[in-house]
């Protein structure tokens, strides 16, 4: 088995296993007693606080351990709001955030906040000029992730944090993708990260406050970790989420080469193996072990079972798959093709020959997938001078199968009108448009769904 989602957790590195098992016979006393096992654990608990800092790049009386990554997330945007209540409530966030980031937004604006989404290009990134024309007298906090989760676009942060900073407003960075490949560069004020994205234990996460940044805690107050994660300390994971990132650090600037390569091949190979294929996130700036492709025609879920069958695991921002009916919000920002979404990231040390198989395989299974899907007969009717294709109450990717069809039965300049109630149509009807060198003309009410005009251009 190939194990190609990191992106979503790591594999245990290790080193955290190591330091894990032995934290357990020593650090399992409070390190809040004066006793002797309790000083034990304290100074476990401070080393592992002063090597996570280190890496971080700030001071080890400015971070905290809380008890996970989307923990540290909603303690960090939840208390600058508060601590700054007194500037104002309005917030900003990217429109490709984490889940943890837009679902903090979504509790501020339903407690009488105001949050605005700042929009990225096909690429998946922000302009920092954006984040300028959106910073307001009352913006409390602006927020930015360090590299996108699903695409690995990294995003401009040292740019942003020094829009932000010029205009007296903190920007909290979600760094929980990039942390283990380095620090995050720029004036940040407020930043969180995960421990299993490299490495180390689940149920770990990072939250740093800069000195002199305004912070109110929320909720019942506690003693431990200054008040800012309320609850008894795991020790053992705390300490081998430290040792972990210490050890990928020291591997990362060989590994991001190799990996680097290795997704760089893919990036230029499978739109050569397999046709209607779309390449997304940006090719340059981008992290090492994350590439991300969308197949035209083909159902994300089952693609992913195929390749779940052929030994790897990867995963998908496809609007296709049984959690949702709707496309990834990350893809929908970025106004590319959403179904057949395929997301491969490598693990540190991941072989050359497994992405090698990979690419032998991977043909195989979407012409399999298209193939099952290109049964259904196009539902096309002559109207009013228009080909009319009835796709309601199917769902991506057969909106677009049926449109692939017919298209070719209009004169140059006819127009397909193709009817569907399937949100992923909004999205995938203009990518294919897009790929395929036709012209979106744009989407209208219907009695039933949408109507999504195409003309054929050639």
């Amino acid at each position: 088995m190939s194990y190609f989602d990191a992106a979503s957790s790591a594999p245990l590195h290790s080193v955290a296993r190591q330091a894990l098992l032995a934290s357990l016979d020593e650090g399992w006393a409070d390190p809040s007693r004066l006793y002797r096992e309790g000083r034990r654990a304290r100074m476990l608990l401070d080393a592992a606080r002063e090597a996570a800092a280190e890496a971080v790049g700030c001071r080890a009386d400015e971070l905290v351990f809380t008890s996970s990554g989307t923990r540290a997330v909603h303690a960090g945007v939840a208390g600058v709001l508060a601590g700054r209540r007194r500037v104002g409530r309005h917030l900003i966030v990217s429109s490709v955030e984490h889940s943890s980031v837009l679902h903090s937004a979504e509790v501020h604006e339903k407690e009488g906040g105001s949050v605005t989404q700042v929009a990225v290009d096909r690429t998946g990134r922000v302009e920092p000029p954006a984040y300028a024309a959106q910073l307001r007298q009352d913006t409390a906090v602006a927020c930015l992730q360090s590299a996108n989760h699903e695409v690995g676009t990294e995003q401009p942060v040292a740019q942003v944090a020094e829009v932000c900073r010029a205009a007296g407003v903190p920007l909290l960075v979600d760094a929980a993708q990039s942390l283990g490949w380095g620090p995050v560069a720029g004036d940040w004020s407020v930043l969180t990260a995960s421990a299993h994205k490299w490495g180390g234990p689940s149920g770990v996460g990072l939250l740093v406050v800069r000195k002199g940044v305004r912070f109110s805690a929320q909720g019942p107050a506690d003693e431990r970790e200054s008040g800012r994660a309320p609850g008894f300390e795991n020790l053992p994971a705390v300490v081998a989420a430290a040792a972990s990132l210490r050890a990928v650090r020291a591997e990362a600037a060989q590994e991001a080469v190799r990996l680097r390569e290795l997704t760089e091949r893919i990036r230029a190979r499978v739109p050569d193996l397999v046709p209607d294929v779309e390449i997304v996130g940006d090719p340059e700036r981008r992290l090492p072990g994350i590439v991300t492709f969308s197949c035209l025609y083909v159902d994300g879920e089952t693609l992913l079972h195929e390749l779940d069958r052929e030994g790897f695991s990867v995963s998908s921002g496809s609007s296709c798959t049984s959690s949702t009916l709707t496309p990834s919000h990350v893809l929908k920002a970025m106004g590319v093709l959403s179904e057949g979404n395929v997301r491969v990231s490598l693990p540190m040390g991941t072989a050359e020959e497994e992405v090698e198989r990979f690419l032998a395989v991977l043909p195989g299974a979407v012409r399999g997938v298209r193939e099952k899907l290109g049964a259904p007969a196009p539902s096309a009717v002559v109207q009013d001078d228009e080909l009319v294709v009835d796709a309601l109450g199917k769902r991506c990717p057969i909106p677009v199968i049926e449109l692939a069809k017919v298209i070719g039965d209009v004169p140059v300049g006819g127009t397909v009108r193709v009817l569907s109630d399937d949100e992923a149509a909004r999205l995938d009807i203009p990518a294919w448009c897009e790929m395929r060198g036709q012209e979106y003309v744009g989407e209208e009410p219907a009695d039933r769904g949408t109507a999504y005009l195409v003309r054929r251009t050639g």
